[in-house]
């Protein structure tokens, strides 16, 4: 597959069919973060995979779903939940904590899913707090994101923006349509 037509399709998703995702394709998500780039090579990234299906429930309610939809609409009822969910954790004991480290990781970790027909779902608002109470991890790891993963039991289209208004909206068959910018709206050649 092209590789734009990979990125076009991956996109957020946040309705799951309850099939779990093999130890290889999982194995492949994990490699994809392994390998990613990192500044000054730091490695500090460590990663958490959560597949039991009461822990995974318990995640669900500690993050927050499809902010700019209602919460009937864009959190996902208990048979549409993730299967799987990665924490993303930096140690905090390596110097020079990276935002920019984690989106690379993260990048690869969902491109290498939806290469597969997995969907995910980037949470960066999730309650911090009791999520690490949940994982009982060690204080010298800071919790940086969660990303859900699942196969998906919807759509989610890109759509030109309109009227300014580049909130994500379900159609009439509750699919995601995600409003870009056109090209020529953000790029200035110099």
């Amino acid at each position: 597959m092209d590789i734009l037509e990979l990125l076009k399709g991956r996109r957020t998703y946040r309705r799951f069919e309850q099939k779990k995702i093999s130890k290889e394709i999982r194995e492949e998500i994990l490699e994809a973060a392994r390998i990613a780039n990192c500044g000054a090579n730091r490695q500090s990234l460590r990663y958490l995979v959560i597949e039991k299906p009461e822990v995974v429930h318990k995640i669900c309610e500690l993050v927050k779903w499809a902010a700019f939809l209602p919460t009937e609409q864009g959190t996902p009822k208990e048979n549409e939940q993730p299967v799987m969910f990665i924490a993303v954790l930096q140690d905090t004991t390596v110097p020079g904590y990276s935002d920019t480290d984690a989106g690379l990781a993260i990048g690869n970790m969902t491109l290498a899913a939806w290469a597969k027909g997995v969907g995910s779902c980037i949470m960066g608002a999730i309650d911090r707090p009791k999520l690490l109470e949940l994982f009982d991890t060690s204080e010298q790891f800071a919790l940086h994101t969660m990303v859900a993963f699942g196969y998906p039991t919807h759509k989610s289209t890109i759509v030109p923006v309109q009227d300014g208004d580049k909130k994500y909206y379900l159609d009439e068959n509750r699919d995601y349509c995600v409003p870009k910018l056109a090209k020529e709206d953000i790029v200035t050649y110099f």
